[in-house]
């Protein structure tokens, strides 16, 4: 008589049939040890995740399956979004740093393309180039070629400010890319417009300075500082207000998912924040595998 065990981590045996001798029947299974009370018993190992084992009984044979598990729990897939001087880029290093999460940011990504020379690239350059703005299919593509990379696949992903609008969302749900979580950071206004106000480039190191929170460390490197020309309050205004009706039109595909942030505090604080929803992720993705 047949017979079929799965075993799945830990090694709870269920059987669907058994030799009808009872004294036939195992006493333990394990993944290192096997014990029963036949005369022989022999078994193989076919792969990481996949073990056969056959024991035969006498006079009736009976085969048992055993399976286990992979450990590994599938990979996060996260989408934060802030408005400008949201802090997000800090939070982007943190979570990477900590998550092994692959940053990939739409901005950095279209300019990577364009210096590649990729077909993407070429096509986006040609819309640069005469001031207009990339059209949504060809970001979109950009995308969804690096999430389907072995390493986005593998590791996660953490899609950083994007997708900005309805129609990309819906772009990305189409292709099969949906995040496990939706991070909005919310800084208030005034605080946003303090932060973009008060920010100075260094032209000769690239570095990044603000007046308040982040003074040039000389006279000399305060002397040669200069500001980007849309880094004014009305202009910064008219950024956050195009941010929040985006931010408005894509929350109504992530509603479900979506975790909301106090940015006005310490980037230790708002990370603390962020760390708390990826742990309760992580631990929800392993627990069927526990089950």
């Amino acid at each position: 008589m047949a017979s079929t065990c799965c075993v799945n981590s830990p090694m709870n045996v269920k059987a669907n049939s058994l030799s009808p001798s009872s004294s036939n029947k195992p006493k333990h299974i394990s993944p290192t040890h096997l014990s029963f009370a036949s005369n022989t018993a022999s078994f193989s190992l076919n792969s990481h995740e996949y073990l056969s084992f056959r024991t035969t009984y006498l006079p009736k044979a009976t085969n048992f399956q055993v399976m286990a598990s992979s450990a590994k729990a599938e990979p996060l897939k996260i989408m934060i979004s802030g408005a400008p001087a949201s802090g997000k880029g800090t939070q982007c290093e943190l979570i990477t740093k900590k998550y092994g999460l692959v940053h990939v940011a739409a901005g950095d990504l279209l300019r990577a393309e364009i210096a590649s020379g990729s077909e993407n690239g070429k096509r986006a350059k040609e819309y640069m180039e005469k001031g207009q703005l990339v059209p949504d299919e060809i970001v979109v593509m950009m995308v969804k070629d690096r999430l389907s990379q072995p390493d986005s696949l593998e590791k996660g992903w953490l899609l950083d400010g994007y997708p900005r609008s309805l129609s990309q969302a819906t772009a990305l749900k189409s292709f099969g890319f949906q995040p496990d979580l939706f991070i909005l950071l919310e800084v208030s206004e005034d605080i946003l417009v303090e932060r973009v106000v008060g920010r100075r480039l260094d032209p000769v190191t690239g570095k990044i300075y603000h007046l308040k929170y982040s003074p040039p460390e000389t006279e000399e490197i305060a002397a040669r500082l200069t500001q980007r020309f849309d880094d004014t309050e009305e202009k910064v205004k008219l950024r956050l207000r195009t941010h929040h009706q985006n931010v408005e039109a894509v929350l109504s595909m992530y509603e479900d998912i979506t975790i909301k942030v106090n940015g006005n505090v310490a980037k230790e604080d708002v990370f603390t924040q962020i760390d708390n929803a990826l742990t309760k992720l992580v631990e929800q993705k392993k627990t069927p595998l526990a089950a």
